[in-house]
């Protein structure tokens, strides 16, 4: 019998069965089941009873996705809403950028110079949507939002590292199979090393394990890795036999900085396919809220004051040169916590506290529009390349095949250090180093690039970041308080989630606080049907 049945099985061991015979998906759903996750299982959003006559008013500040859906369930039951936001757009982190948009980005304005084509449109924010992110599928759903599959990952695309191979690109199917194949051959030859160290096997579980050795690396029945078809063939195979590709030393695959960081990046949870993307953009989750919504949108209304009232809030925001100020029962606030925290107000000081210490993300993109979809006649349809360059990423349409121009994303920079180079340039000179920086992928990348755009987050008006940076530390100390009311505000949005930079994040949060308010209305209309005073 197998050591594990020898005594009860603890979480940590099942789950380590699980992963065995089920693949990462058996473990998210046993680790949700045993609490050790706080990925949801499934969608639950939150039912508010009808107001049955009440009046009650929210200010909802910022059109982010977090506010869309709180206007969305709060209309639905009878409350008065108002969206306030700064910017000259909804949608918050989710932009998608088409011929003539306006990008708002401080000292760097821009606008979209894409042909004016369906086809032919930048995510710039939020680009997919992980199958396990049932909040946001939610609404997709409801709404009736087309979804397209979206490639993370496709072994047709390149990995390039200037560390190795002389700089020049390298198939990620050929760099897999071979890294998989010699250590496919290391844990065959280690087998029995392992069995007698701490490893519980058997002769069955040997076997067993030998097997798997062989299908991972592709070996040969002496245990060896001598090239695999996996990599693609040097020559034939289709009217002619296969001719298999040499192997390169495991030493100089080891040197690429890919074996230990992107060739592992689709396994994780929130990039893991299959990952979703609304057909033609993004932004058609926000107009398919736009769409179900009679809550007045007031844009290029900033918000200069937010004031704690005994019974409610009051937020004052100028609006054309003049100041506003509205009160309601509640506020819900998406506006990013490094903002919040400057703007004037009787917000708790602990409450303010927290925000400050609150880190922003830092992240760019750069889309570029390209004359001919040179990428296909190198059999990449969709998917992503990887560099050891400041551009980290070249995107692939996935949509649209045989279109006769396409938009790439050139760069995508999540690293703080290296986004704060690119805020640092010139919309042209980013322009010009995400082209030099992918010839070093495609050969004759320039001659293909017509126009790009540039998006700097940590630059944009009334952004300054993208997505929360909470440290462990920060999390365990100031996360529930950020996430309980201030009197009658709740501050809202990705950042007052697990999953911050994620539209999951964002929905889910909203959520929260609108079961907080349906928590306090209800207490108020049992005080009311008692005849004590709310």
């Amino acid at each position: 019998m197998n050591n594990y049945l020898k005594a009860p099985l603890t979480r940590r061991q099942c789950l380590n069965l699980l992963a065995k015979a089920g693949g990462s998906s058996a473990v998210l759903h046993a680790a949700g089941l045993f609490g050790l996750t706080t990925t949801p299982l499934k969608a639950s959003p939150v039912t508010l009873k009808p107001l049955a006559g009440q009046q009650r008013k929210i200010l909802i500040l910022g059109a982010g996705i977090s506010g869309l859906t709180a206007a969305y369930e709060l209309e639905r039951a009878g409350y008065s809403c108002r969206i306030i936001e700064a910017s000259h757009r909804v949608g918050g982190r989710v932009m998608t950028l088409r011929h003539g948009d306006f990008i708002d980005e401080l000292g760097a304005p821009q606008i979209c110079p894409f042909d004016a084509a369906p086809n032919l449109y930048f995510n710039a924010g939020a680009a997919r949507i992980p199958a396990h992110h049932s909040a946001i599928l939610h609404y997709c759903r409801t709404l009736g939002v087309d979804l397209q599959l979206f490639s993370n990952h496709n072994k047709n695309c390149y990995t390039q590292d200037d560390a190795v191979f002389g700089g020049k690109p390298l198939r990620i199917r050929e760099y897999e199979a071979d890294v998989r194949g010699f250590i496919g051959e290391l844990l065959a030859k280690s087998a029995g090393a392992a069995a007698t160290a701490e490893l519980p096997f058997n002769a069955e579980d040997m076997e067993k394990f030998i097997d798997f050795a062989k299908a991972y690396g592709d070996l040969t029945a002496d245990l060896r890795y001598r090239g695999s078809e996996r990599a693609g063939y040097a020559s034939g195979g289709i009217t002619a036999p296969g001719v298999i590709k040499p192997t390169r030393p495991l030493a100089d695959l080891l040197r690429s900085n890919f074996a230990a960081g992107a060739m592992h990046f689709a396994e994780i949870a929130d990039q893991a396919p299959a990952l979703m993307t609304p057909a033609g953009g993004m932004d058609n989750i926000v107009q398919a809220f736009l769409r179900q919504l009679t809550t007045d949108i007031q844009l290029n209304c900033q918000v200069t004051n937010i004031q704690l009232l005994p019974q409610g809030v009051a937020v004052t925001y100028l609006r054309q040169g003049e100041h506003h100020t509205e009160q309601a029962d509640y506020c819900l606030n998406c506006i990013p916590a490094q903002l919040v925290s400057g703007i004037e107000s009787n917000l708790p000081a602990t409450y303010l506290a927290v925000m400050r210490r609150l880190g922003r993300g830092k992240l760019t993109k750069i889309g570029l529009q390209a004359k001919q979809r040179f990428w296909e006649q190198e059999d990449i349809y969709s998917g992503i390349s990887w560099t050891n360059q400041d551009i980290t990423q070249i995107w692939y349409p996935h949509h649209d095949a045989f279109k006769a121009k396409g938009i790439l994303l050139g760069a995508y920079s999540w690293v703080p250090e290296i986004s704060d180079r690119f805020a640092a340039m010139t919309h042209p000179q980013r322009i010009a180093a995400a082209i030099a920086q992918g010839t070093k992928v495609h050969a004759n990348y320039a001659q293909y690039i017509e126009s790009g755009v540039s998006v700097c987050w940590q630059r944009m008006n009334h952004m300054l970041g993208c997505g929360a940076v909470w440290s462990e530390e920060l999390q365990k100390t100031g996360f529930a308080q950020l996430q309980a009311p201030a009197g009658n505000h709740y501050l809202i949005g990705d950042q007052l989630s697990m999953h911050p930079g994620w539209q999951e994040g964002a929905v889910r949060s909203a959520w929260h606080a609108l079961a907080d308010i349906e928590r306090r209305e209800a207490t108020r209309g049992k005080k009311h049907s008692t005849g004590v005073m709310a």
